[in-house]
Formats: structure tokens, sequence, C-alpha cells
């Protein structure tokens, strides 16, 4: 087994079938093994920095119905929220003082943030912070919307694809999504110019070896900068409410994997990974992740945007936040630093 990582490593494609028997046979030994050649392939490209990425969580209102999700078009129980253009800036205005030169605008699929809007907002934000870079992720759209808005000034866009096989994307969305139309987006991000990020949510229900493989054969022909996985953490008000949740062994894995098929991903250790062990992105970095995603949201709405129970650092202010995080990649040899953050090349 060591060998298909040794084989990864050296930039080697492997077929479907021997990603699935590398998922699938995942120990102790191996995943400290993945862990440390993702490590050392991580520092010869981004040495011991930390990127941090300032989320703006501005709207919670979603049209979509995804059973795996807290903020799901037939939730009642959310408890509903916009952000104002003028909030957004503030957040923006607050994180830049901090030395975040990254800012994601995250929401839900909400039609009152029309093209027009986001061209607002993207224009506003550039304008004022030129040398920072702007991250959107805000689902599906169309190539004509994606383009306005790289075209107003956004940088990157992340739209995780959650899963590569058309009967597992289908249990986890409602009808009206589709796998094709999510790829298609995608792949049109890309011929725009954004840096591309993709992922998945890791142990959602029905995920298996076969599909993970499917996943890590689509991430090797989309080439993205960026890839977001982190656990499946379940939501009390969804279908999902009674699944059994990703885990930290599995999701550390994983990003050593990922670390190894493209050795200069922009690759989080998430906030779901923190919210299942108290020193879970400290794990994250030890594994092959350089990015974190402070939140840079009002403290008012944090606990609003709920994707999933029991999230961490609702309460925080932004400054404690970010200080913690620092205090968590000192301690394991690593370091916060001001920089947008953009993807290296490859020196493998």
């Amino acid at each position: 087994m060591k060998r298909l990582i040794d084989m990864v490593a050296a930039g080697e494609s492997l077929t479907e079938n021997q990603w699935e028997e590398l998922i699938a046979g995942q120990t102790e030994e191996l995943s400290a093994y993945a862990a440390e050649r993702a490590k050392n392939l991580r520092e010869q490209i981004y040495g011991k920095q930390v990127f941090t990425r300032g989320l703006i969580e501005f709207t919670n209102y979603c049209k979509n119905d995804c059973l795996y999700c807290g903020i799901r078009r037939s939730n009642g129980n959310a408890n509903r929220y916009r952000l104002t253009e003028e909030q957004i800036l503030d957040c923006c205005r607050q994180g830049y003082e901090l030395g975040f030169r990254t800012f994601v605008l995250q929401g839900g699929e909400d039609g009152y943030y029309t093209d027009e809007r986001m061209v607002s907002i993207i224009r506003k934000i550039k304008e004022g912070y030129p040398e920072c870079a702007l991250t959107l992720s805000v689902g599906e759209k169309e190539k004509e919307s994606y383009q306005r808005f790289f075209e107003a000034g956004a940088d990157r866009y992340l739209l995780r694809h959650e899963t590569a096989e058309e009967a597992h994307y289908e249990t986890l969305h409602p009808k009206e999504l589709s796998l094709k139309h999510r790829m298609k987006c995608l792949w049109d991000l890309k011929e725009i110019g954004y840096q591309v990020g993709c992922g998945f949510m890791v142990g959602s229900p029905g995920q298996t070896a076969k599909t993970l493989a499917k996943d890590m054969k689509f991430i090797e022909a989309l080439q993205p900068d960026m890839v977001g996985i982190g656990p499946f953490v379940p939501h009390h008000d969804t279908p999902f409410a009674k699944e059994k949740g990703g885990t930290v062994n599995q999701t550390l894995y994983l990003l050593s994997l990922l670390r190894l098929l493209k050795p200069n991903l922009l690759l989080p250790a998430t906030t779901a990974l923190g919210t299942i062990d108290p020193r879970g992105r400290e794990k994250g970095m030890l594994a092959g992740a350089n990015v974190v995603m402070p939140n840079l949201s009002p403290t008012n709405v944090r606990k609003k945007y709920e994707l999933y129970d029991n999230k961490i650092c609702t309460g925080d202010e932004a400054a404690e936040c970010r200080n913690c995080l620092n205090n968590r990649m000192q301690s394991i040899g690593y370091e916060l630093v001001v920089d947008r953050g953009d993807p290296q090349k490859d020196k493998r």
C-alpha cells in the first residue's frame, strides 16, 4: 500500500481501482506514512506558512433543499438573516485591520442577491481593498453570472462537488439538482479564469471507498487550485439527523492523499474538523493542510449560519478567533501570515 502512496507522491496517476484500494486500506501506519509524505511536500512549496481566509457568511436563505444542510429551504426552524452591503464592507474593514488579505463571501443560494447586487458588492470590496483576493461561495449559477462576477473583480470560487458519483449525488440532493450541472459549473469557472475550488464531505451517508476514488479521479481531471473537505456532521433539523458523522482519522488521511495528488493545493483545515476534535485544525495542518478560515461575520448572526450542529467559534469576535488560531498554529511550529495566499508552483 505504501507503494501506491509513493506513486501518487511521485506524480504518477492511479487508476480508480488503485484509489479505491488505497482509501479502503487505511491503517494507522499508512495514515502516518501518508501524513509525513504530505507534510514534507507541503513544506517544500509553502514552508510553515498558514494562509487565513476571512469568512463572511452573508445570508442563510437558500432555495435548495439538500438533505444534509441545516439552512435547507424546508427547515422552518432556521432563523434567517441577510447582511447588507454596508455590513459586508464593515466585516472587510475589520478583517483587513486584523491582517486578512482574502475575504470569502459565502451564503446559501439566495435570489435576493441578484447579479446586480453581487456585482456592486464585489466592486466595492475590490475598490476598497485592491491588494486582497475575493473568493465567492454562492452555489450554482449560469456561466454569464460567473463571468460578470469575475469581471467585477472576484478572484476565486469555491463550489463543493460533494461527490463525483451520480447515484450518490442523488441521495444527498433534491431532484432539481444534478451532478451534471454541478460539474458544468466547475468547468465553466475554470474556463473563465477563476482560481477554482471543489470538495466533499467525508463520511456523508452512502459514501464508500469507491465513491471517494471517483472524487480523487475527478479532482485529478479538474486540477483545482483549492479543495475543501471536512467531516460530515449531522444537523438535527435535517433528514440526516440520525446518520453517523464522518471521522477525524479518515478526514486527515484524505487531506494527506489530496496533498500528494496535487502538492500545490490550497487545502483548508476546516471548522467542521475543529468541531469534532478540539485539536482538529492542528491535526489537519500536520496531515498536509495549509489554510484556515476564521469567521468575520457579525457575532449576532454566526449561530444562525448553522450548516451542522455544534459549530465552533460562533460567539467569538474576529480578533479573538484569529488570535486563538495563531496560538494554535504556533503550538505546532506553523505561523499565520498576512498574505493573499495564492497557489504556488508545484516543485515536485
